[in-house]
């Protein structure tokens, strides 16, 4: 139902009516509601045949209808304009119009082939030097306002900037109050697992979700200025793997100063190196360095197939994601080297005795499923004497020689170990003795090619054992090859004294 022009009111009856209007305003604190009840307010002291709310952003020189009414008939739907096109924003004051012809200042009501607004009032809601929109009054009469009723939809409109604002300022703070509880439960969700792989996939899920992004990725540092692809998600993700030496200028800006990079234009940024922007295909996208015990650790990126700005909030989220995926990265990191210290040799770097348990256990139960498993031992023959001879650190050096020429020489698929002083173990899977027969031979191929043992004329004596059914657990195998092994010692050192003269 359209509103009926109210009476003119008396000077103090308008005050009254003001501060009635003030109070109801600051009552009022959804934007929506207090755009609806904007325009009720203004009905009782204006005509409001026609009426609309405009908000503004000036950082785009955008004005969107919010709200507008129209002989009583409401319509939320969004209407975008120039704003400078419009007087009351591009001067900043308050207008009253007789419109007998088009007028780019206020957006005209009903239909062209009915009776369209003859006439208008237009004030600004500012606060302070900033402009949050204009509210508008209009009516299909001509000349039905007054320098009067403009003055009083300027005191509505000053009353309104300040409800406004306050609904906006509630709205958010309600807004970054749910954002922070969401980042919480995003940081304790990232932090409560230890495995990286598993930490590596919540943070880029995470990461498309919550910026809306199509796609995101984590990059490691695993060098000097070096970095690598450890997970990638998304149409316009980069292949996971690849790596890029940092240029010095996005090096400074990441990893010293540690703020957000903005790429506008990937392919066409002075900072991205020639071969990572062969790799990308995002139009545009964001890079937040990740920190860890005051490290930096690498970088989270994301990517968008279409051109976007990026907003504060869009910055100011990345980098609070990035600072509990950052601490849930290095967790990881570490609980992995824990780990490994705890499963491996500190001499050599190969699996420890207690790896070997594990491994061994779990390759145990697949033969006996009929898979076959070949264990091999390895005796430094008289290390001993050398270690004596020529050191400890000399020794140290031998057996980290040997372990070198064991693992190149061994499927990455198979585990070797460092059971214990000069002896090491080689479980292969899929292999007969014959098969270990020929690593053996390998291994002293390669000892009298290496340029330590070699001279130092060290060589190896080897058991081989194959699981059999009458085997009952790991340690029998073990025990089977050890005995080879001095079967082998044995008849070697009897081969030698039958030599002898």
């Amino acid at each position: 139902m359209m509103p009926n022009r109210p009476s003119s009111p008396g000077i103090h009856e308008r005050y009254a009516v003001l501060l009635d209007i003030a109070r109801r305003l600051a009552a009022t604190r959804r934007p929506e509601d207090l755009y609806l009840a904007i325009y009720e307010q203004s009905s009782r002291v204006l005509e409001t045949t026609g009426f609309f709310v405009s908000l503004y952003d000036e950082a785009t020189d955008i004005a969107t209808v919010v709200f507008l009414a129209d002989r009583g008939r409401i319509d939320w739907s969004p209407i975008t304009y120039r704003g400078s096109d419009s007087a009351v924003i591009r001067e900043r004051r308050p207008i009253l119009r007789r419109l007998d012809k088009l007028d780019p200042s206020v957006i005209l009501l009903g239909p062209q082939d009915e009776e369209v607004t003859r006439s208008a009032i237009a004030a600004p809601m500012m606060r302070g030097d900033h402009m949050l929109g204009i509210i508008c009054a209009q009516s299909y009469r001509t000349d039905a306002y007054t320098e009067a009723d403009l003055e009083l939809l300027v005191a509505v409109a000053d009353q309104a900037a300040v409800a406004l604002q306050n609904a906006f300022d509630a709205a958010e703070m309600e807004r970054r109050r749910l954002e922070a509880e969401r980042l919480e439960e995003i940081g304790r969700a990232l932090t409560s697992s230890l495995e990286l792989s598993e930490v590596l996939e919540r943070i880029v899920s995470t990461t498309l979700e919550l910026v809306e992004a199509d796609s995101a990725a984590v990059w490691l540092l695993c060098g000097e200025r070096l970095v690598e692809v450890a997970l990638t998600r998304g149409p316009a993700s980069i292949e996971p793997g690849t790596r890029i030496t940092v240029p010095d200028e996005l090096y400074e800006r990441l990893a010293v100063r540690r703020e957000a990079v903005v790429f506008p234009s990937v392919r066409e940024h002075g900072l991205l190196p020639e071969e990572l922007r062969d790799h990308v295909r995002a139009e545009c996208g964001v890079v937040v360095p990740l920190v860890s015990d005051d490290q930096v650790i690498g970088a989270l990126s994301v990517g968008h197939l279409e051109k976007r700005n990026y907003s504060p909030d869009d910055l100011r989220i990345l980098q609070r994601l990035a600072t509990h995926a950052g601490i849930a990265v290095g967790n990881a990191r570490l609980h992995e080297r824990i780990r490994m210290l705890s499963l491996t040799d500190p001499l050599t770097g190969l699996a420890n005795r207690r790896h070997l348990a594990v491994y061994l256990e779990r390759e145990f139960a697949a033969a006996r499923r009929g898979r076959t498993l070949t264990l091999l031992i390895f005796d430094l023959d008289f290390f001993k004497e050398y270690n004596d001879a020529a050191g400890h650190q000399a020794g140290d050096e031998a057996l980290r020689a040997f372990a070198r020429i064991l693992r190149s020489e061994t499927r990455s698929m198979n585990l070797t170990a460092r059971y214990g002083g000069d002896e090491f173990i080689a479980v292969l899977t899929d292999a007969d003795a014959r098969g270990g027969l020929a690593l053996a031979e390998r291994i002293a191929r390669a000892m009298q090619a290496d340029p330590l043992l070699g001279p130092a004329g060290l060589t190896v004596s080897v058991g081989i054992a194959t699981y059999s059914p009458d085997m009952n657990s790991p340690e029998d195998l073990i025990r089977a090859a050890d005995r080879d092994l001095y079967r082998r010692k044995a008849e070697r050192e009897a081969s030698t004294a039958a030599q002898q003269p």
